[in-house]
């Protein structure tokens, strides 16, 4: 006897990375919206290499902004 596998219920390793490329996806547009927001206080430069930096190191990017860049980001606008 073999198990037949239902072609339209995904596997359950297609579910984990399909969630897992979703929280990437929402944690890189919560960091660009945050960013645009904060650009302002950014010289053009800094603004450039973090959007830079959030949009092509998918997960470390957008983590290292949310946790260290807005704090770095002085509080007066430059």
């Amino acid at each position: 006897m073999t198990v037949e596998h239902n072609p339209l219920i995904p596997a359950a390793y297609d579910v984990v990375w399909s969630v897992v490329a979703l929280l990437i996806i929402v944690l890189t547009i919560v960091a660009l919206v945050t960013l645009s927001r904060l650009a302002k206080r950014l010289t053009s430069a800094q603004a450039l290499v973090w959007t830079l930096v959030v949009l092509f190191v998918p997960l470390v990017g957008p983590s290292v902004w949310l946790s260290i860049g807005r704090r770095a980001v002085p509080a007066h606008p430059v």
